[in-house]
């Protein structure tokens, strides 16, 4: 079972891409609000195809979905 994941734009995204968020998004749990525009490198898929994983140089795992992301 292999799991296709997409971008907002329809784009193919696998291990290890580079995304920009295409949103400013308010993060769950604390005041921290990551800008649109925001490069989050070095992606990992889950078993969710609507999910990533990422880090930023403010936040360490961050879980976000990719209806917020576009290809880099």
């Amino acid at each position: 079972m292999d799991i296709k994941v997409r971008d907002s734009n329809g784009a193919l995204l696998a291990e290890g891409d580079t995304v920009t968020l295409i949103k400013d998004l308010k993060l769950k749990g604390s005041s921290t609000v990551l800008k649109r525009g925001t490069m989050i490198k070095n992606i990992h898929l889950t078993d969710n195809e609507d999910e990533i994983e990422g880090r930023t140089d403010k936040v360490k795992g961050l879980v976000l979905r990719t209806e917020f992301l576009k290809k880099a």
